[in-house]
């Protein structure tokens, strides 16, 4: 289905308004409005919230109240079952010591944000659609694929957490994949509240929220975990007597909070309010806004991460396995047998770091944490469908009903996860989420690259585009994140031992950092790394040479 001819919105967005030169936007200027197509095109920005126009103070509540909501969404990322578990592992692993890795990667995760944010504001498109004009069709599908493996893997995870949380919440008398169905299932019903309206649906995952801070709060206060410690092991960057386990957990507690689909998510949320991108005051002032809104949602979620990383370092750091398999006999629990009968220390995930603390403190403990991860897992995985309905529109320019891309976007991931529920134990789902954790580590260079090279581009951003810090810091920044991750997926796979698979590994290596390389060095010329344009192509223009036609009709539409 074609969008509305878009040659008047080009033509006028070179003239100037409010005082303000707006012709930056025209190379990229978004598709035209749902409104103007044949058939309706139900979406989440069918109803934008509007400003408040009527304040004039530097700052004002009205103002960031209406503009709070996306960071939220965006923040339950930080707050998904995969996180959640890298937090009770941490806990159990390294006690409060690597409190300090969650706070700098909850900070970094707020920098990458900023920029996904921007550049929806400053363009009114996301990064999938501003992919999708920018690359060329080869690089472009295969970016598309990469980002759809990131959304499934991380899919995959928030539905075997939610089916997880109704096993321990009915006492095992719902199955792992019973518990798969259900959560599939709710996830529709869920998702169709933003017919009722987008405000209504931001104030339900609000809800969500809430609940994950009163049942983790509830834990963090019944185990009432040493201040000082917790204190000292935030804000003192050192791990005593720390090893591989330990450098490892540190690690995947990077991989676990910077989630790729997170990037294209937040970038699509913010399209959701009423600003005149033609007025550089409005623009400016949005970004202020969210970056705010933003950065008190990071901050709840790291408390909530806190929360859950402080329980198990206080109640279970350095704990046996058959410490806890005698402690559960004791208190009559069904779960002793969890734990199997030797001295290695123990090893928890979501559904063991419940029954260890029913075992602790009472079947209340128990029944808590699972209602708290029932919430982890059922927002997270509506805001995944969001992502995958993002990612699918933007890239492959798809303009379908409500039902049938919400229909697509859970039946992509469906299929693997019903495969694991049917064939895994739920007591034995370590494996999958260490697997699970790689496959997003891989994944991440494809937003974050991204994301740099277009916030960078003048002809992109104009005044908005990022100055020479934020390039530097940017850059510095996504190849330390790249690079630990990537230590990541090398620890993971020399641990599988075996030769055949280490050949499949370093043919697929070479492919990946070959693309990976391709994305590096568009945005390495974007960064004003000009001696990199080896073919000259560049020299002239480098805005031009990556702002590629958006296709064949929309150029006949703009010349017309």
């Amino acid at each position: 289905m074609k969008a509305e001819p878009e040659g008047d919105l080009l033509e006028e967005d070179s003239a100037p308004e409010n005082g303000v030169e707006t012709n930056q936007y025209s190379s990229v200027s978004p598709p035209a409005s749902p409104v103007a197509q044949d058939e309706p095109f139900s979406t989440y920005f069918e109803d934008k919230v509007a400003i408040p126009d009527n304040v004039s103070q530097v700052f004002s509540f009205r103002k960031l109240w209406a503009f709070t909501g996306p960071g939220f969404l965006m923040s339950i990322a930080y707050l998904d079952p995969g996180n959640i578990e890298s937090d009770l592992q941490s806990g159990a692993k390294a006690g409060f010591k690597l409190l300090w890795i969650l706070l700098g990667a909850t900070i970094i995760g707020l920098l990458l944000q900023r920029l996904a944010a921007r550049l929806g504001v400053v363009t009114g498109m996301h990064l999938a659609e501003v992919c999708n004009r920018q690359y060329p069709t080869v690089p472009r599908i295969i970016l598309w694929l990469m980002v759809e493996l990131a959304i499934i893997g991380s899919d995959m995870q928030e539905v075997i957490g939610c089916a997880i949380a109704l096993n321990l919440l009915s006492m095992g008398g719902i199955p792992l994949w019973g518990g798969v169905l259900i959560t599939i299932t709710d996830t529709f019903v869920f998702l169709f509240l933003d017919k009722y309206g987008l405000r209504k649906l931001e104030a339900f995952f609000g809800f969500l929220i809430t609940i994950m801070a009163l049942s983790f709060g509830y834990e963090y206060v019944l185990v009432r975990p040493n201040q000082g410690e917790l204190l000292k092991g935030m804000f003192v960057p050192y791990c005593a007597d720390c090893g591989p386990v330990q450098l490892e957990q540190a690690v995947g507690i990077v991989g676990a909070v910077i989630m790729p689909h997170n990037i294209y998510l937040h970038s699509a949320l913010v399209k959701s309010r009423d600003i005149d991108r033609k007025n550089k005051n409005e623009v400016k002032e949005a970004n202020k806004y969210y970056f705010i809104e933003s950065s008190v949602a990071l901050f709840i979620s790291f408390l909530i991460n806190v929360f859950v990383v402080a329980v198990f370092a206080q109640a279970f750091f350095n704990k046996t396995n058959i410490e806890m398999h005698m402690h559960c006999n004791a208190t009559d629990s069904p779960y002793a047998n969890v734990f199997p009968l030797n001295n290695h220390t123990l090893e928890v995930d979501i559904y063991k770091g419940g029954v260890v603390l029913g075992c602790f403190f009472g079947p209340a403990a128990l029944y808590i944490w699972a209602v708290g991860i029932l919430a982890a897992g059922q927002s997270s995985t509506m805001t995944g469908t969001y992502s995958g309905q993002f990612v699918m529109e933007g890239f492959l320019n798809l303009r379908w009903s409500r039902f049938a891309r919400v229909l697509l976007t859970r039946s992509i991931a469906i299929t693997p996860t019903l495969l694991v529920a049917i064939f895994q134990d739920v007591e034995h789902l370590t494996g999958m989420n260490d697997f699970l954790n790689v496959l997003q580590s891989m994944q991440l260079p494809f937003a974050l690259i991204p994301i740099l090279t277009f916030t960078s581009l003048t002809s992109i951003m104009n005044d908005f585009a990022n100055g020479m810090v934020w390039k530097i810091s940017g850059g510095v920044v996504i190849l330390v994140v790249c690079a630990i991750n990537m230590y990541f997926v090398v620890v993971y796979v020399t641990a599988l031992d075996s030769v055949l698979f280490y050949v499949f590994a370093a043919l697929l290596s070479v492919a990946y950092l070959c693309f990976v390389g391709y994305l590096a060095w568009h945005c390495l010329v974007a960064l004003g790394v000009s001696c990199l344009d080896f073919c000259g192509r560049l020299s002239r223009h480098t805005d031009i040479y990556l702002l590629t036609d958006m296709d064949t009709d929309t150029d006949t539409r703009v010349e017309r």
